[in-house]
């Protein structure tokens, strides 16, 4: 009879080290940073280091791995670790910052009314960007109440803009409040109007 040799046992899945990988993070080269930023996005606890990168690396691969992985995370803390940076005067950074809350619109969403009411108008003009990824209902509830509380023309213009081409007919009211509070601005009503005619309402004269 012959033998039957059995096949040897599985080896055992081996996990990264994960505080190999913050090390390498923290102070490594920069190939190893952006092999390291990529290794914690599947890492328990590893939003904690790549939030405390996020705030010192200056090269821009490394960072685009950072927030990569924090996306892929997609947690409550991963946005929270991503949103101080929508508030830098550095564009490239900024940009960064938007489009990783853009890909984790479930975790961002939390943050969004306090985005819409923040004390800077720039931030609460990317915050009608991270709208524009929310449901309908929500896009039209949101923006509608920016429109008739707002200040600042241009964050009024931003949520006219999203509003065009994902509210409901729930916000023709805020929609002709906005133009009325700012009957100057020839933009603002030509945005209205647009935007009223493509949800559902009537051209305006």
């Amino acid at each position: 009879m012959p033998l039957i040799r059995k096949d040897a046992a599985p080896k055992a899945e081996t996990r990264p080290d994960a505080a190999a990988a913050v090390a390498r993070l923290a102070g490594g080269a920069a190939d190893e940073r952006w092999a390291a930023a990529r290794e914690l996005g599947g890492q328990p606890g590893g939003v904690e280091a790549l939030g405390a990168a996020l705030a010192t690396e200056a090269d821009p691969r490394v960072r685009e791995a950072i927030f990569t992985s924090l996306a892929r995370l997609g947690t409550a803390e991963a946005a929270a670790a991503v949103l101080p940076h929508l508030r830098t005067d550095d564009a490239n950074l900024r940009t960064g910052a938007l489009d990783a809350l853009r890909a984790m619109p479930k975790a961002a969403a939390a943050h969004v009314p306090a985005l819409l009411a923040d004390g800077d108008a720039d931030v609460r003009i990317l915050a009608c960007e991270l709208v524009r990824h929310l449901p309908s209902e929500e896009v039209t509830r949101l923006l509608s109440d920016a429109l008739v509380r707002d200040p600042e023309v241009n964050v009024c213009a931003s949520a006219v803009d999203v509003l065009a081409e994902c509210g409901g007919p729930e916000a023709l009211p805020a929609l002709q409040a906005c133009a009325a509070r700012f009957p100057d601005e020839a933009f603002l009503r030509f945005a209205v109007q647009v935007a009223t005619e493509r949800i559902g309402g009537p051209p305006r004269a």
